[in-house]
């Protein structure tokens, strides 16, 4: 199994395709499976990356050093470097976008373009989630039924779910085969300490925000604070979308992602 190394720890990574390289930095609490069912789409046009972050999937789940999205940014950073790749594109979802928003400011120089998706700067200077939704991200229901039916809520419509049941399968075997607590705990607490605002104004890669319209679990609003942020970022809300938007609207979404790609390639 293929792996960096970041200091002693383990961050399992997988590649696909040919061309540029596009690094996909999955969200929250997930794994490189995150990116199932949609990377198949980036894979017909990049070299694409996917990776477990720590405490999740394949990779060593230590608990210590405290997480951090800058530590995970440095982990992304090891994957490229166990690669041999000097800059990639890197396409975030969730806290995926806000390691990419870390990876723009502190590895610029390893960035050829960022998509933020579905993230916030931070919530400080961002709009915070609804308090019930927050209460549920910081103690996933313990009943696996209760879990599924969370983030059913938060990802896709309820028409899209019922029309995709395989779907529903992929979080019954994730609820399955959760992550452990504490690690789940300490991803979270790394998420909600990210604050980049005041250093946004520093990412010179081009950068398409892009967001669910109706997302709760990241709140729409935060997409135009971040675009107005990031000197010359581009927006584009996803009408219907939640968390999930790049799943339920995968073929529409993922045709923004690519168009957007195509026109900052890493010769420019």
């Amino acid at each position: 199994m293929p792996y960096a190394a970041p200091g002693d720890v383990r961050i399992y990574y997988e590649e696909a395709g040919a061309g540029e390289p596009l690094l996909l930095v999955m969200g929250q609490g997930s794994d490189h499976h995150g990116w199932d069912g949609v990377r198949d789409r980036f894979a017909a046009n990049y070299r694409i990356i996917v990776f477990d972050h720590r405490g999740t999937g394949a990779s060593d789940k230590p608990r210590e050093p405290e997480y951090s999205i800058s530590l995970f940014a440095r982990d992304a950073v090891a994957v490229l470097d166990a690669l041999g790749i000097e800059r990639a594109h890197a396409y975030g979802i969730s806290m995926g976008g806000r390691i990419c928003q870390r990876l723009g400011i502190d590895h610029g120089d390893r960035i050829a373009s960022l998509v933020l998706g579905c993230t916030t700067p931070g919530n400080l200077h961002g709009v915070r989630r609804p308090l019930e939704v927050d209460a549920l991200m910081a103690n996933r229901p313990a009943d696996p039924e209760d879990a599924i039916r969370f983030l059913l809520r938060q990802m896709v419509s309820e028409e899209w779910a019922a029309a995709h049941p395989e779907y529903i399968e992929r979080l019954r075997e994730r609820a399955r085969n959760p992550i452990p607590p504490f690690s789940q705990r300490m991803h979270y607490l790394a998420s909600e300490g990210h604050e980049a605002w005041d250093q946004l104004p520093r990412i010179t890669a081009p950068t398409l925000v892009i967001h669910g319209d109706s997302d709760t679990l990241n709140v729409t609003a935060n997409a135009p604070l971040l675009a107005a942020r990031i000197p010359g970022a581009e927006l584009y809300l996803v009408a219907g979308g939640r968390h999930g938007y790049f799943i339920e609207f995968e073929e529409a979404a993922g045709k923004v992602v690519l168009d957007f790609l195509a026109r900052h390639p890493l010769t420019a």
